[in-house]
């Protein structure tokens, strides 16, 4: 009888030690999986946190080329706007040259006449106003002789022998129109006879 219990205690031992290893193996193996899955989802957030990034890079980078577009884009139109208003400024400034011309023309025709010295002084103070504005915008003239000819500033009428001998060739002799210049644009060519 001993025997059989030792055997039945021996089972039962045996029977004990087996499930004590299984319930042993079992958590190892749960805890395994467990770091598995949990290293897994780590490595999924990870590759989806480095793709937030070079998402996130792409667009900073549309976005700083988008502003960088905007700035370039500004500064072009501030220039054209001033570019505009520069040559609108010339071409009324041009068109008004004529009648400044015709003014002094007047100006000295009156004098030669002898005109009424009321009727000269009213003109006189025209065509000073008409100076006022041009000095406004600095519009210088165009006349002075005994200059050398520049293409820039001058229009060959005509080429003649000086009088002076000592006068070289290519210098302003005499001025025919006044010509009209703003900074360094000319508005227009002053029309001269040149020495040969």
């Amino acid at each position: 009888m001993s025997t059989r219990q030792d055997k039945k205690n021996m089972k039962s031992k045996a029977s004990e030690d087996e499930t004590t290893e299984e319930l042993n193996d079992q958590p190892e193996n749960a805890q395994e999986e467990e770091f598995t899955d949990t290293d897994l989802l780590l490595l999924e957030q990870q590759k989806r946190i480095n793709s937030l990034e070079e998402e996130l890079g792409r667009v900073k980078d549309t976005q700083l080329r988008k502003a960088a577009e905007m700035e370039n884009f500004k500064k072009r139109l501030q220039r054209e706007r001033e570019q505009l208003f520069h040559s609108s400024r010339e071409a009324a400034i041009e068109a008004f040259l004529p009648v400044y011309d015709d003014l002094h023309r007047t100006l000295e025709a009156l004098e030669d006449a002898d005109a009424d010295e009321s009727y000269l002084n009213g003109i006189k103070l025209v065509a000073a106003k008409f100076d006022e504005i041009l000095k406004r915008y600095d519009v210088e003239t165009i006349e002075e002789t005994g200059v050398p000819f520049d293409v820039d500033l001058h229009d060959a009428l005509m080429r003649k022998q000086p009088e002076d001998d000592s006068i070289e060739s290519g210098t302003v002799l005499q001025v025919f129109e006044k010509g009209y210049k703003m900074g360094d644009k000319t508005l227009r060519h002053a029309k001269v006879i040149v020495s040969e």
